[in-house]
């Protein structure tokens, strides 16, 4: 069965730091790109970070750069997203995607829903004194 579990989520205080994790099983997070999103109950999903099939590039959105890192281990089958001094407005349920990706865009990467072909279950973050 093809699954992505993200790990890593909590209560965290303001300023805080937490390091989300996106395990693959089933299949090997080598031929894609992945992403990282996040949706508030009764909002849209919106893209947070993601990195290329190569890991060469990687993309923010403006309210996290400079606070966020994304990276990936191949041999662990593993994405992380790191999140430094945290804000109550990055709230939200986080998830992980997997988009299928072929030779000529290995170096890219989208923060879009659509083209996404799997998806975690998502994990809470919480930032609250």
């Amino acid at each position: 069965q093809l699954q992505l579990v993200e790990s890593g989520g909590g209560l965290v205080q303001p300023g805080g730091s937490l390091r989300l994790s996106c395990a693959a099983s089933g299949f090997t997070l080598d031929y894609y790109s992945i992403g990282w999103f996040r949706q508030a109950p009764g909002k849209e999903r919106e893209g947070v970070s993601c990195i290329s099939k190569s890991g060469v590039s990687t993309n923010y959105t403006d309210s996290v750069k400079g606070r966020f890192t994304i990276s990936r281990n191949n041999a662990k089958n593993t994405v992380y997203l790191q999140m430094n001094s945290l804000k109550p407005e990055d709230t939200f349920i986080y998830y992980c995607a997997a988009r299928r990706t072929f030779t000529p865009t290995q170096h890219m990467c989208i923060m879009t829903v659509g083209p996404y072909n799997y998806w975690g279950q998502g994990t809470q973050v919480t930032v609250s004194s």
